[in-house]
């Protein structure tokens, strides 16, 4: 199959009406999207992927009017979270109607909803009489695309489109949001922080348990990883154990001297964890199609979209160190 990167909005559209898999940019990282409605299409991204079916996707749609056309309902809380960062990276739990497939789903009652930030894809979503299920476009477990490029690398001969809508300005996966036991609950930390959730419905609980069978998309303990070994903590002393030619570093503002530049990912000079989240997958990647033997990593501020850096990098590592 050849696989096709362009920024023709409707030929993307064409394909997905015919029951392909389409590569879509978002705020967040790129998604590989099937019509959600038709389950024959939705099984091409877990094809594509080789993603396991027990881990549930995320429906994109354009508008908070058409999400009620695939729930049963919004709770106040969540629909106040929906009002205030709608289009954003947040993604709610809500009970699905039957319209929703349970492939989609897992078979669980729950489905993920989302309208993204990006022009390209909201303008797509809008030819479309369909929502889009979507989850990173990228193999099953590997570190999640935030370029067309990094798609194509990734699933070049398996899908056979890739909208091309630039560089991803988040670069980190949607928040997950959901109600349990009657409390607004974050089942996967990502590009929308805590504190701004916070900020529209009060504290809030903290659901990221991982294991075998997610509740959510993105909650499986070994995931966004590289091939190459990512050990998370103190960098210095972590360096002093491996050949220092053979070393990748990525560090928040700090400069390690004693490694070659082109291994060295400072992601922000200046502090800013915005900027820091938007350029992690993608250091990731490129450390990983190096010629290190091992990615060296620290822990970054356990703040704001920090939490969300720290739980990737904690994921990536995950058995490794």
């Amino acid at each position: 199959m050849q696989t096709i990167i362009n920024k023709n909005i409707k030929q993307a559209a064409t394909y997905l009406k015919v029951g392909e898999v389409v590569a879509i940019p978002t705020e967040t990282v790129y998604g590989l999207a099937a019509n959600a409605f038709n389950a024959n299409a939705v099984t091409k991204i877990f094809e594509a992927k080789n993603r396991p079916f027990f881990d549930p996707l995320i429906v994109h749609t354009h508008a908070i009017e058409e999400v009620y056309k695939l729930v049963e309902e919004i709770p106040p809380q969540l629909l106040a979270l929906a009002q205030k960062y709608w289009p954003g990276p947040l993604t709610l739990l809500l009970p699905k109607k039957d319209i929703i497939p349970d492939i989609v789903t897992a078979g669980l009652p729950l489905v993920g909803i989302r309208i993204p930030l990006q022009n390209d894809t909201l303008q797509l979503l809008q030819l479309l009489e369909f929502p889009l299920a979507a989850p990173s476009a990228n193999p099953f477990g590997y570190v999640s695309p935030t370029s067309a490029k990094h798609v194509f690398d990734q699933l070049q001969g398996k899908i056979p489109y890739i909208l091309d809508g630039g560089e991803c300005n988040v670069g980190l996966e949607s928040t997950i949001v959901g109600m349990q036991n009657n409390v607004v609950t974050i089942f996967r930390i990502g590009g929308l922080s805590i504190e701004a959730i916070e900020e529209i419905v009060g504290k809030v609980n903290i659901n990221i348990h991982q294991g075998d069978n997610p509740a959510a998309p993105g909650m499986l303990s070994a995931h966004y990883a590289t091939h190459k070994p990512i050990i998370v903590g103190n960098i210095f002393k972590n360096s002093l154990k491996y050949n220092a030619s053979k070393i990748g570093i990525i560090s928040f503002k700090n400069q390690f001297l004693d490694i070659d530049t082109k291994y060295c990912y400072t992601l922000s000079v200046s502090g800013n964890l915005t900027e820091a989240a938007q350029r992690l997958f993608a250091a990731m990647r490129n450390l990983d199609n190096s010629e290190i033997d091992v990615i060296l990593a620290e822990e970054f501020p356990n703040e704001g979209l920090g939490k969300a850096i720290n739980d990737r990098l904690k994921r990536a590592s995950y058995k490794r160190s």
